[in-house]
């Protein structure tokens, strides 16, 4: 299972990324663009989410598009989901706890294609 040690090491590796630490929350930025953050679950969330909201740490990040957002939420509600702050927003929440490294990877790396400027 994936840690947070694992998110910076992966994160940290792709070209032009900086890490910030912003009032406690850690986000990764390529161009000042966020493409991975933690996202630690609101009132609002707890809320909307009720008993099947998670209680481990949570992985904000950034997809293509909205098709790719519903594939994802829709392959494992084990591992990623949603909210209703996230409607209509290219994003999904990751139960970090719950999801491979090597899948964390390729959605890591697909968040930072998602937001690094086309060269």
């Amino acid at each position: 299972m994936a840690t947070w040690d694992d998110v910076r090491r992966i994160a940290t590796s792709m070209p032009g990324v900086t890490e910030r630490v912003r009032e406690g929350v850690v986000d990764w930025r390529v161009e000042e663009r966020l493409f991975v953050w933690e996202r630690p679950l609101r009132g609002t969330d707890l809320a909307a989410l009720g008993a099947a909201a998670p209680t481990g740490p949570i992985l904000a990040a950034r997809v293509p598009d909205l098709g790719a957002k519903e594939a994802l939420l829709a392959s494992d509600g084990s591992v990623y989901f949603t909210t209703p702050h996230f409607q209509g927003y290219p994003a999904v929440l990751v139960q970090l706890e719950c999801i491979e490294v090597g899948e964390l990877e390729e959605l890591i790396v697909e968040a930072w294609h998602a937001r690094a400027r086309r060269r």
